[in-house]
């Protein structure tokens, strides 16, 4: 079975057969067993033995070694290749409008006309439900005009600001 193991911006393929591993397309020596505890484990690499601690979270691994501590992403080739068929939707070019998720009181406007904005700043606190709802940009872009002012109460859909 083939893995794909990410740590930071390094990645490795990891190719695990009945006859061994291979790292990157190299043979490696390894044997890992678990040593009581669920997350202790001691491991035998190229006559090398360390004990790591393992804290599991899905596809994400954190691993203890020698005092350092490794964030390691792990997918499978089935979920690599699901991974890479999805697409992110693309956002229109030129004007794009901020709409209500949901119908709701507007808390307060965050932006001016003319402003310029930056991907993920917040625009817009929207009150739904006894929530305050924090409406950050899709994308960077320039205020092209602001529709609602605070204590105004919107609909689910409404053109709250609009960006070009």
């Amino acid at each position: 079975m083939k893995y794909y193991a990410r740590i930071g911006s390094n990645e490795y393929e990891v190719d695990i057969t009945a006859d061994g591993m291979l790292l990157d397309g190299e043979p490696v020596v390894v044997d890992l067993v678990n040593s009581g505890s669920p997350e202790l484990f001691s491991v035998l690499l190229d006559g090398h033995s360390y004990e790591m601690l393992i804290a599991i979270d899905r596809f994400d691994y954190t691993i203890n070694v020698r005092g350092e501590q490794f964030h390691v992403q792990i997918e499978d080739e089935r979920a690599r290749r699901l991974n890479r068929g999805r697409k992110l939707p693309t956002l229109p070019d030129g004007e794009l409008a901020v709409t209500a998720p949901i119908p709701g009181l507007v808390v307060k406007v965050l932006v001016q006309e003319g402003e310029t904005i930056d991907e993920g700043q917040p625009l817009v606190i929207l009150e739904a439900m006894k929530m305050e709802n924090e409406l950050r940009s899709m994308r960077s872009g320039v205020v092209k005009s602001v529709n609602v002012t605070a204590g105004q109460r919107v609909e689910q859909n409404a053109a709250l600001l609009i960006l070009e």
